[in-house]
């Protein structure tokens, strides 16, 4: 018989042992979003971009014909990264644009986050181009999105065949905080979760009219 051990799977994430690209949330890129409404996206991509703030983790932040086509990166992401610089590309696939790639190789993580629009170009192209030179790669399915239902769906099927591990914003930061022990992050993610995560995010504000202090959420 198999003797547990207390330690968590290598597979989960932790705030510094990957970079996180958020790709080309720009207006434009938003318009033809059918696979999500373009306010949940929002939240979502909210909740992605204060999480790898609070948690300091490795972030490019990357548009793509910022000036002459798609428009400004939404104000979510520059609010919670003022003034951080945003490598603009004419490349559809991030992972063939130099600037993105030296950024990976100067920040050195061997597991790569994306998150994006739009799921089928934006993100399957670094996900697939990444997984063959050999990185572990995560895509945030839910601050992605897609022209259509069948488009972002056959492309996280396509990325998942290949090896990439798919989860959602609200995994992403509950999985960076791991555990309500950790007073450093845990208003931080109590914060983002009660601004962006909806029944959730209810639910915590109240446990804490409740409770007080002495909540803690799971």
């Amino acid at each position: 018989m198999t003797t547990a051990a207390v330690a968590a799977a290598r597979s989960l994430l932790t705030p510094s042992d990957h970079a996180l690209i958020l790709i080309d949330h720009q207006s434009q890129m938003a318009f033809p979003l059918n696979s999500i409404e373009v306010g949940a996206l929002r939240a979502n991509t909210a909740t992605v971009a204060r999480a790898a703030a609070a948690f300091a983790v490795s972030t490019i932040l990357t548009s793509v014909a910022a000036t002459s086509f798609s428009g400004p990166v939404f104000p979510e992401i520059q609010k919670a990264f003022p003034g951080a610089p945003i490598i603009d590309r004419t490349t559809m696939n991030c992972w063939e644009d130099a600037a993105v790639i030296a950024e990976v190789n100067r920040i050195g993580k061997g597991r790569v986050v994306l998150a994006g629009l739009w799921t089928s170009v934006c993100i399957a192209g670094p996900a697939l181009s990444a997984v063959e030179q050999g990185f572990e790669v995560y895509v945030i399915a839910d601050a992605s999105g897609d022209v259509s239902d069948e488009a972002h769906n056959r492309a996280m099927e396509r990325m998942i065949q290949a090896g990439v591990r798919p989860l959602t914003a609200l995994q992403y930061l509950l999985e960076l905080q791991r555990d309500w022990a950790r007073g450093e992050t845990y208003d931080a993610t109590t914060g983002i979760a009660i601004d962006h995560s909806g029944a959730y995010g209810i639910g915590l504000l109240y446990a804490k009219a409740m409770l007080g202090e002495h909540a803690r959420e799971g």
